[in-house]
C-alpha cells in the first residue's frame, strides 16, 4: 500500500533486476540501487525444528531458516527468497502463534533486532527486543508509558502488529513511529502512529503481512523508577495467579468479544452495561471490561459453555483460564485445531457470538 509523500516520513526502496531462470545466486549482485550498503550474508540454515522457536514447543521444521539481527540482514534475506522462489514467514518472539505440525516450505524469517536507546522522552527499540526487556529498559530510564505490560510475553514487534493490550492499555498508546520494511516493494517506511492503523487487537501490519516491523520509537513520560518497578511487578503477580503459566501455550487463544457485537451500542442496555460493569445476557452474567473499548470475556464464553477442562489429544482447555489452550501432554497443532473449533462451534450456538483467533495460525506454507 503506497502513501503520499506528503503522509510518509520516510521512504526508501531496494529495486531488483532478476532472470527468473538462472540459478538462485547471491540476490545482491542484482540490486541496482539501494540507499545502505549490504554486506554478504551467511547461507539460510535448512531443516529447522521450529517448535523450540514457539511458546506453544509445537511446529515441524522450517525448510530453510534466517535470523535477522539488522535491517540489512532483513533486505538480503526476502531478496534471496525471491530469487529462490519460496515463501517466506516472519517469525517474532513466537508467544502468539501456533505451527503447523508439518513446519513451513519456505523461508522462516526470525527478526532479531534488538537494539534499544532512549533520548530525553523518547525510547527507540527494534522489533525483536522482547517486551521485557522494554519495560525494564523503561523503569531503569525512569520514563513511565508501559506499566500496563509487565509480564507481556512476546518481542516488540508481535505487540505492535497485533496492538497487544491488556489492565486498560495498548502498545499503540505511546507509539511516535514505526519502521518497517515491505516484502513486496522492497521498500523502507516510516509511518506515524495514525498511519500505522491502530484498533482493537489489530493495526495496519497485520492487514498487510508483507510490512515487517523494524523498530519503533515511543513518546514516553518522565516518571519514578521505583512507582513504575512497582506496577510492572503487579502486573506480573497478576499474572502468574490468573494464567496457566506452568505449561506451553500462546496466551489468549481468542480475543475479547466487543460489547458492542451482542448489544446495540446506542441502547439504553448498552449505556447501563457499561454503568454498571455487567450485563445479563442469554442466561449469564457478564462483567463488561475496558480493553480498551467495552469488551466481555472470551475466556467468560467458553466457560458459560461448558468447556472448562476439555481435552483433545494433548492440547486442554485450561480450567485456570478458559482462553488458553495449552500443551499438557506433547500435543499437536491439530489438537489445538480442534479444541479452537469445538470452542467456536459451542460458544456460537449458546450465544450467537463468533469468537475470532487472536492468535496467528501458521500452515505449512504460504
Amino acid at each position: 500500500m503506497a502513501l503520499s509523500s506528503k503522509g510518509r516520513e520516510h521512504e526508501h526502496s531496494f529495486k531488483i533486476k532478476q532472470n527468473w531462470r538462472s540459478p538462485a545466486r547471491d540476490p545482491l549482485n542484482s540490486i541496482v540501487k539501494s540507499s545502505i550498503r549490504i554486506p554478504s550474508m551467511p547461507k539460510f540454515k535448512e531443516n529447522i525444528p521450529l517448535a523450540k522457536f514457539a511458546n506453544y514447543r509445537i511446529g515441524g521444521p522450517a525448510r530453510f531458516f534466517f535470523e535477522a539481527k539488522t535491517e540489512s540482514n532483513v533486505a538480503w534475506a526476502i531478496a534471496e527468497a525471491k530469487a529462490r522462489k519460496i515463501p517466506c514467514f516472519v517469525l517474532g518472539g513466537g508467544t502468539n502463534l501456533l505451527m503447523s505440525d508439518a513446519g513451513f516450505d519456505g523461508l522462516v524469517l526470525k527478526i532479531n533486532i534488538s537494539k534499544i536507546g532512549a533520548k530525553g522522552n523518547l525510547i527507540t527499540a527494534g522489533a525483536g527486543i522482547t517486551m521485557a526487556k522494554l519495560t525494564n529498559f523503561a523503569a531503569r530510564n525512569s520514563l513511565a508509558g508501559f506499566e500496563w505490560a509487565g509480564g507481556l510475553p512476546g518481542t516488540l514487534g508481535g505487540a505492535i502488529r497485533g496492538n497487544a493490550g491488556c489492565f486498560g492499555g495498548e502498545t499503540k498508546d505511546n507509539i511516535k513511529n514505526v519502521r518497517s520494511f515491505n516484502m513486496e516493494t522492497m521498500r523502507f517506511a516510516t509511518r506515524n502512529v495514525m498511519q500505522c492503523g491502530f484498533s482493537y487487537r489489530t493495526s495496519f501490519f497485520k492487514k498487510h503481512p508483507a510490512e515487517i516491523i523494524l523498530e519503533a520509537t515511543f513518546r514516553m513520560k518522565k516518571g519514578d523508577e521505583k512507582k513504575i518497578s512497582a506496577a510492572l511487578r503487579e502486573k506480573k503477580e497478576w499474572r502468574k495467579t490468573h494464567h496457566p503459566l506452568e505449561y506451553p501455550s500462546a496466551g489468549s487463544v481468542f480475543k475479547n468479544v466487543p460489547l458492542s457485537k451482542i448489544v446495540d451500542r446506542r441502547s439504553k442496555e448498552y449505556r447501563l452495561a457499561i454503568k454498571d460493569r455487567t450485563i445479563q445476557y442469554q442466561g449469564s452474567s457478564f462483567s463488561v471490561k475496558t480493553d480498551p473499548i467495552p469488551v466481555i470475556a472470551a475466556a467468560k464464553l467458553i466457560g458459560e459453555s461448558g468447556l472448562s477442562g476439555m481435552k483433545y489429544g494433548g492440547a486442554v482447555i485450561s480450567p485456570k483460564h478458559t482462553n488458553f489452550i495449552v500443551n499438557s501432554d506433547n500435543a499437536t497443532a491439530r489438537d489445538v485445531l480442534v479444541l479452537i473449533a469445538i470452542a467456536q462451534k459451542k460458544v456460537y450456538r449458546k450465544f450467537g457470538v463468533k469468537l475470532e483467533p487472536e492468535i496467528q495460525i501458521i500452515k505449512a506454507a504460504a
